[in-house]
């Protein structure tokens, strides 16, 4: 008798695992800065005459139940002309999040545009390219590393990084995956992010720049690997199509308008 009513108890309970409740996930867009920049640098075939092109510089806020987890951060403030003037957490108080609420910062690269404000996340788990992060801890760094934006993390300071050598469910439901794009840089990353009305998003990070190097499977004279760059690129067309979802392509202000403007979330 004990037997059986143990075995209900689990099936009962079981059951009230499988029913909860699964939690809202939402992405919102933060303005972090706009400019210009010459196109031929773009292609590495000299598909492009373009010499004054615009970009967006994007970051991004995905909100899993309570949890917070922040995508990319921008240059630093005042660093750069494109560099807007709001740090993110003024941007993040306008939604009522606080830097310390944020549990995991992931970014897509090393690169200062990506990395110039990962040190108000104390709390966060930092998600970087294995690639990346040998980068910017080797002695020299790799070139283009931006080793200033990642002090906080380095030299033993009781920070948390975890660097991805593989893709990364993070947090265990399949809502978020971190997965790997290499070729920008050699633990370039991207972000695919699971809403429930608008369907599956993916920040494409540098994997590609704007709406032509995305068509025609374009690769800048700068990147790390062409070859890791193009099945990057082919990887992502493939998720598109397979999971019907919206790309959206960071430094393209043509695709600011796939997400709604701040401070709406996607949901």
């Amino acid at each position: 008798m004990k037997r059986m009513l143990g075995l209900l108890g689990a099936v009962l309970a079981s059951s009230a695992f499988a029913q909860a409740p699964a939690p809202e996930v939402t992405l919102t867009r933060l303005d972090c800065g706009s400019g210009f920049n010459d196109a031929r640098r773009f292609s590495d075939t000299f598909a492009y005459t373009d010499q004054k092109k615009p970009f967006a510089f994007s970051c991004y806020v995905i909100k899993h139940g309570s949890d917070y987890m922040v995508w990319d951060t921008g240059y630093l403030p005042g660093s750069v002309p494109n560099a807007t003037n709001k740090p993110i957490t003024e941007l993040l108080g306008q939604i009522n999040v606080k830097p310390e609420q944020v549990k995991f910062v992931g970014i897509s690269h090393f690169h200062a545009d990506h990395t110039g404000q990962l040190a108000p996340f104390g709390n966060a788990t930092l998600l970087i390219g294995k690639g990346d992060w040998d980068g910017v801890n080797a002695n020299p760094p790799m070139g283009g590393a931006n080793v200033a934006g990642f002090k906080d993390w380095m030299g033993g300071s009781g920070r948390k990084v975890e660097p991805l050598s593989a893709d990364k469910d993070v947090f265990g439901d399949g809502s978020v995956l971190v997965f790997r794009t290499p070729g920008h840089t050699p633990g370039h990353q991207s972000l695919l992010v699971r809403l429930k009305d608008k369907g599956p998003v993916i920040l494409v990070g540098d994997a590609v720049h704007f709406h032509e190097n995305y068509d025609s499977d374009g690769v800048p004279g700068f990147n790390y690997d062409r070859a890791q760059t193009i099945a990057s690129i082919e990887r992502i067309k493939q998720m598109e199509k397979n999971l019907k979802a919206t790309v959206v392509i960071q430094h393209d202000p043509r695709d600011i308008g796939k997400l709604p403007a701040f401070p709406a979330a996607a949901k």
